[in-house]
């Protein structure tokens, strides 16, 4: 492993590095994102099903515009960020689990992007079709506000794609020893009640939509626990071929200063 012991003073200024690396590639980002939004913005409207929306605060228009923008440009950077961190905590690292680790990145961009389609194209239609057929049925004609269609959009779309991250989290600190996949299996009815209440909390009040986002988060919650039993296995390997390297290093050791010793 690579020793780098650092004081306190060092690390924060590793970490005032990194962070200036992130806001260098946000800025990056924001501005490409200032050209791509306004198109984004016109494909959401028109998939919304609303014939128009509605403005009810003077700065709405750009206060949406840069809620939009900045969205896009965190997104688009997720793997810097991701990758930020990673060199980060890398010098801790064995070479084995830095090589390891750092192709995870590329997965976890994927999985954001999977969250984040999955909320969209499969729970925000149902979302907005229940709340159109409550109205009808209470009578109430809906005046919908862009500022606030947006936002609701990204209640739903942020929260999973951080929720879809689990799978290459678990593996992570599985890889490195820090989690122990049966301790997914103890806790398993204790994670089961935390997703079904994440669950509560962002679909409307009916039980389609519900198991529709309870379902797929207990898959992903089972799907972690068998990739981490594959993480795990291979740490341990690791931590076994480690230690008899250890143990022939330090015979070689002990010959090398025999050696010496019969040869003065």
């Amino acid at each position: 492993m690579k020793e780098k012991n650092l004081t306190v003073i060092e690390h924060i200024d590793e970490i005032r590095k990194r962070l200036m690396v992130i806001v260098v590639f946000f800025v990056i980002a924001v501005i490409g994102s200032f050209f791509i939004a306004k198109p984004i913005i016109k494909f959401l409207q028109s998939e919304a099903g609303y014939e128009e929306f509605h403005a009810f605060n003077v700065v709405d228009p750009i206060a949406l515009y840069l809620k939009v923008i900045i969205f896009l440009a965190v997104v688009i950077i997720s793997p810097i960020i991701m990758y930020q961190f990673w060199s980060f905590i890398s010098p801790g690292l064995h070479e084995t689990e830095r090589k390891v680790t750092l192709s995870y990145i590329p997965f976890a961009f994927i999985l954001l992007l999977v969250g984040i389609a999955f909320s969209y194209f499969v729970l925000v239609p149902f979302v907005m079709n229940f709340m159109k057929d409550l109205s009808a049925e209470l009578g109430i004609t809906q005046t919908v506000g862009i500022n606030q269609y947006f936002t609701f959009l990204f209640q739903i779309l942020i929260p999973f794609g951080i929720v879809f991250q689990l799978p290459i989290v678990l593996l992570f600190l599985s890889r490195l020893g820090i989690l122990n996949p049966a301790k997914l299996v103890k806790i398993r009815k204790y994670a089961y009640f935390t997703l079904f209440v994440i669950a509560a909390f962002i679909t409307p009040p009916d039980i389609m939509s519900h198991l529709l986002v309870t379902v797929p988060l207990f898959i992903l919650y089972e799907i972690s626990i068998i990739i981490c039993r594959v993480g795990y296995r291979k740490f341990l390997k690791a931590e076994e071929k480690r230690k008899i390297e250890e143990i022939k290093a330090e015979q070689q050791r002990q010959i090398d200063e025999v050696m010496g010793n019969l040869e003065k």
